[in-house]
């Protein structure tokens, strides 16, 4: 059931189409005479919709959350294993055009390359099934090890995880696969923005990771000039709002022990 909801409702949450429901909604109501409450419902939406596509609204909720945890510290020596989690790769589009299609979150499996070679003795597990709704689609991972023949990486050295469907059961199947022992050191390897959450769901399973963060799309000194593009703007303010109303959602349902993990002395 939780898995459906993030898959549906959660959606219906997010600023640029839930406004857009209150406009539909507003005007629903002008049709059937309300025009007055109608009126007022589509123009108020109309307004939020330009005010958040424009002005920088989602660029500071993803500043906040991309700044959450510092760059990972090399100095502090070499890592026993690395877990980079998936959403890089777009199965079905894979699939269709039969070579690998990558998303706007590359660089969680770019990086790949460069830690196997920073990292010789590190265990790597990549983590992502198949989250479509319908289950009908193939797991992401399964993409990985062609895309790993293009960065002359060998395919022995990554373990696959084909069962997740979310951040949670990345952070459950991934220590199945990898088995952590006391006193390693692994790393977690996602987008910054999505960062927060992910180590919120391997410190609630027991699997102390370091955090990797890649994929910024902020500048470390946030921005105040409005954007130029409504629809950038708008993608900009659903992808934050995904996360944070998806570190609520976790939290309110024990997935995650705090609403917004951060940093934790080093031991």
């Amino acid at each position: 059931m939780f898995f459906i909801l993030s898959k549906t409702a959660a959606y219906l949450l997010l600023p640029s189409n839930l406004l857009i429901v209150l406009i539909l909604l507003g005007l629903l109501l002008m049709a059937l005479g309300r025009w007055r409450a109608g009126r007022m419902l589509a123009a108020t939406a109309f307004v939020l919709l330009l005010l958040i596509g424009y002005l920088p609204v989602g660029y500071y909720a993803s500043h906040a959350l991309e700044n959450r945890f510092p760059r990972w510290d090399p100095a502090r020596g070499a890592p026993d294993g690395i877990v980079v989690l998936g959403g890089v790769i777009d199965a079905s589009l894979s699939r269709a055009r039969h070579q690998i299609a990558l998303t706007e979150s590359a660089e969680r499996v770019t990086i790949i390359a460069k830690l196997a070679r920073d990292y010789p003795k590190a265990r790597i597990v990549f983590s992502s099934g198949d989250a479509s709704l319908l289950a009908n689609q193939p797991a992401e991972a399964n993409f990985l090890y062609p895309l790993l023949d293009t960065f002359g990486v060998p395919r022995e050295r990554v373990l696959l995880e084909k069962r997740a469907r979310n951040t949670y059961e990345n952070a459950v199947f991934s220590k199945e696969l990898a088995k952590p022992k006391p006193g390693e050191r692994w790393l977690l390897v996602t987008s910054a923005q999505h960062m927060p959450r992910a180590i919120g769901c391997f410190r609630r399973v027991g699997f102390p990771v370091e955090a990797y963060p890649v994929d910024y799309t902020t500048y470390p000194r946030a921005r105040m000039l409005p954007g130029s593009e409504l629809s950038s703007g708008l993608k900009r303010a659903d992808d934050s709002a995904h996360e944070w109303l998806g570190l609520l959602v976790y939290r309110l349902t024990g997935r995650i022990g705090e609403l917004l993990p951060g940093p934790r002395p080093a031991t």
